[in-house]
């Protein structure tokens, strides 16, 4: 199938995880979703990425965002691994982990590429809005770590272009000034912005986070 792009609908699925069966769309409900693959169990780099996100679970859940992880290892595997990772990360992992051992999920969001392995995922990264659209896609190679603090950083910035006709600029994190959208006119951004604006150029106009 060509690949999932940036605004279509996160494909929906059935699977076994650590928590019991879950059908995605159903398990996704009313909040954000963040889908993140790992090539495979008992590898050193998950194992790290895996205690890095449970230890950062509770900010993803003020954020109104569920974790769920998916490898094509088998359930067994996985709690064998939990293990691990409770005990060297010093943490509890406190999300799901899809079993995929016949490469269902996997393919159907692209996560094997081939030319870097034939049998494993990728890093891949989804995050899906309420709307089941997805919002963001992010692909590292198997040798590189995500960092967490990153993707809530992203998270902040999808939530807040959600919900205000706004952008964020290079290396912005939460409650740094935004910019607002060229879309708007400087008197529809007047009315949108209260705070105020500076008017940098006729195309950059930055103005104080509009929710804090």
């Amino acid at each position: 199938m060509a690949s999932l792009q940036l605004g279509d609908t996160a494909p929906d699925f059935t699977a076994e995880t650590t928590e019991g069966s879950i059908h995605f769309h159903e398990w996704i409900g009313n909040n954000w979703a963040i889908l993140f693959s790992h090539p495979a169990d008992f590898t050193p780099v998950c194992t790290t990425e895996l205690g890095a996100a449970s230890k950062l679970k509770s900010e993803f859940d003020k954020r109104k965002v569920k974790m769920i992880a998916i490898s094509v290892d088998a359930l067994t595997q996985h709690y064998e691994w939990i293990k691990d990772i409770n005990e060297t990360q010093h943490t509890l992992v406190n999300f799901p982990i899809i079993a995929d051992p016949d490469k269902k999920v996997s393919e159907l969001y692209n996560m094997i590429h081939p030319n870097a392995s034939s049998t494993f995922t990728v890093r891949s990264v989804f995050i899906i809005d309420p709307d089941k659209k997805i919002k963001l896609i992010i692909v590292y190679p198997m040798s590189v770590g995500r960092n967490f603090n990153e993707l809530l950083r992203v998270i902040d910035s999808l939530q807040l272009s959600a919900n205000y006709s706004v952008a964020t600029p290079a290396n912005w994190k939460n409650g740094d000034d935004c910019i607002i959208l060229p879309s708007l006119s400087d008197e529809e951004a007047q009315k949108k912005f209260p705070k105020g604006y500076k008017k940098v150029k006729y195309y950059l106009r930055v103005t104080p986070q509009p929710n804090l």
